[in-house]
């Protein structure tokens, strides 16, 4: 299969690059490699998947020497031509579109940058499916569109119309718009709610980075609500195989959708979300212990009030994904962070 992976400069998009080069697949990978965080990172993802900083240019093609099946292009989601004529040259079978603007603090102080990436990068995409007749569709929305939602675990089923911040309220959108161009064109196109990832080649600006980052240089972690939060923190290799299994099973329309009582996550069209998460919420505090005691040295806590636009807890009903998959994932918080730890060393020196 031919599949467009965007954001695969990112950490879950690296991942699920590398896992569909390994298994065979044609990836195209697409990224801008912005400076919302560190751009090194980034480009030392790709060049673990073969392809060479110094030979990537604006908008142009390069190569991978690792993978005979795998090309990037370095492009922004907002430049419809340069989208449109790579639909255009490539003929994609499967688009899994990860890229976006990511981060809730972020979406405070940087509002615009959500709707240059997440909305109209998300609109160039659908229009680009829709012209160029690319009918399977999965992409990157987030547990953050729950909001105000108290009910827990959370499900897919439940309404989601409270965001908290403005980066949930462009993936709220996207779903919304998602389920419009599978009613009106057809294109199969399914959400996926990802919960806290965490592990190698991660975010710096997720907690097991940002703590790590401290206790390895001796400063302090910032601690908010007082600790008083919980997290459904997700290995990286279980959302991965979450995500193919959805590549590999487009939506389909539901013939039990009823008009008259609707279901959110599925509808007549071909439409589908998914919640992927590890369905077990752990306390901050014990994700805090389990990873001072892997690196062996306690860490520096300030304690602060709640954050604005950041909710108290997550939780997964990952009903979905285990009906139609069996998926259920397996890696344990403390293994997880073991391989956390261990690629930081190696990667940072420390």
């Amino acid at each position: 299969m031919k599949i467009l992976v965007t954001g695969t400069a990112g950490f879950i998009g690296f991942h699920l690059a590398k896992k569909l080069l390994e298994r065979g697949d044609e990836i195209v990978g697409l990224d801008n490699i912005n400076d919302y965080y560190d751009p090194n990172l980034k480009y030392a993802r790709l060049e673990a998947l073969g392809i060479q900083q110094e030979e990537i240019a604006d908008n142009q093609i390069a190569n991978s020497h690792s993978y005979p099946k795998h090309r990037f292009i370095k492009a922004d989601l907002a430049d419809k031509n340069t989208i449109d004529r790579l639909f255009e040259e490539e003929s994609f079978d499967a688009v899994c579109h990860l890229a976006a603007q990511a981060g809730v603090r972020y979406s405070l102080e940087n509002p615009y940058a959500y709707i240059d990436s997440n909305i109209l990068g998300f609109m160039n995409i659908l229009e680009a499916c829709r012209n160029f007749k690319v009918k399977n569709l999965s992409y990157a929305s987030s547990s953050s569109v729950y909001g105000l939602n108290q009910s827990q675990p959370f499900k897919v089923s439940d309404h989601t119309d409270h965001p908290v911040s403005l980066y949930a309220a462009t993936k709220k959108s996207n779903e919304m718009m998602a389920h419009t161009y599978a009613h009106l064109y057809g294109i199969q196109t399914t959400g996926l709610r990802f919960f806290t990832v965490y592990g190698p080649w991660g975010r710096p600006d997720m907690a097991p980075m940002l703590f790590s980052d401290a206790i390895f240089h001796k400063r302090s972690i910032k601690v908010f609500n007082f600790g008083d939060m919980s997290r459904d923190f997700t290995y990286i290799d279980d959302i991965v195989n979450g995500v193919v299994n959805v590549i590999d099973n487009p939506a389909q329309p539901n013939e039990e959708f009823d008009p008259k009582n609707p279901d959110p996550s599925i509808s007549s069209a071909p439409y589908k979300l998914y919640n992927i998460g590890n369905n077990a919420p752990v306390d901050l505090m014990e994700f805090i212990s389990t990873l001072e005691n892997v690196i062996g040295e306690e860490a520096q806590k300030e304690f602060l009030p709640m954050q604005d636009g950041d909710v108290v807890s997550t939780y997964a009903d990952t009903s979905g994904l285990i009906h139609d998959f069996n998926y259920k994932p397996n890696t344990l918080l403390q293994k997880g962070i073991e391989e956390f730890v261990k690629w930081y060393r190696e990667f940072y020196k420390c």
